[in-house]
């Protein structure tokens, strides 16, 4: 279905952008990864997901904290892909902290990678997406990005403000063949949230098993992990032209807890 389409995947290197990332290229998209530590188990992942159609996988290791590392990435894309017809912005860092404890360096740092990054890679790649008529804008954002949770204040804001950008954005592409929504997971165990079951674990003094339960009934009805296949294939059906007319979307994929 995306045969000859470009994919970049912000932080893509595990958890929720690799499974994007992999599902995309299963559809015949080639894709550029990004993300911090070994790049080479990632590549082969998706290179092996999308072997049926002989896709190109690239990795761009740019900090998605600096405006200008951001462009260089975009710069790979355009020079060795020919462009970037499908963004997804899921680079993202976590901090728990009271506001009045909360470390300046902290908030800049999850301000910039969750939210400023989106914002530089989406300025750098609607203009071609524009001259196409074509182009999908896919934004990570989370239930966070919906209803807000003590101890995460940064966090919160930043995905929030993914939502808005998303909503502003996909106004002002609304008559063009661009379009852009937000994906809103709850609870996902990537590495990121595998450190705050770890957290409980040794907090309440429970297994993991245990932990893990905790932390879902706190918020999440169904009591099971979204996982990262999921959100692949509703970002490929986002993809897809039976989504054509989905525009600005803040999707919840959370087991019901914006629900409640």
């Amino acid at each position: 279905m995306l045969k000859g389409k470009i994919a970049l995947v912000t932080g893509s290197t595990s958890g929720i952008g690799l499974g994007i990332a992999c599902r995309l290229a299963a559809q015949g998209a080639h894709v550029v990864l990004n993300g911090f530590g070994d790049a080479e188990g990632p590549k082969a992942e998706v290179a092996a997901a999308g072997k049926a159609h002989g896709v190109r996988v690239g990795y761009h290791g740019a900090d998605m904290s600096k405006p200008a590392e951001i462009e260089a990435m975009m710069a790979y894309a355009a020079k060795e892909f020919g462009g970037v017809d499908i963004l997804v912005n899921n680079a993202g860092i976590q901090h728990v902290a009271n506001v009045e404890d909360f470390p300046i360096e902290k908030w800049d740092a999850i301000i910039a990678i969750n939210l400023s990054s989106a914002f530089h890679a989406m300025r750098l790649a609607i203009p071609a997406m524009r001259k196409k008529n074509w182009g999908r804008i896919i934004n990570i954002a989370s239930a966070h990005g919906l209803v807000a949770s003590a101890q995460k204040s940064a966090y919160v804001a930043a995905k929030h403000g993914i939502v808005g950008l998303t909503k502003a954005s996909a106004l002002e592409l609304a008559t063009t063949g661009v379009t852009v929504n937000a994906i809103c997971p709850g609870w996902v165990l990537t590495p990121l949230v595998q450190k705050q079951v770890d957290a409980r674990a040794a907090k309440d003094g429970v297994d993991n098993e245990e932990a893990k339960r905790r932390l879902l009934a706190e918020k999440q009805p169904s009591l099971q992990f979204t996982t990262p296949e999921e959100l692949g294939e509703l970002a490929v059906f986002l993809c897809s032209a039976a989504a054509n007319n989905v525009k600005g979307q803040a999707w919840a994929v959370d087991g019901g807890w914006t629900a409640q």
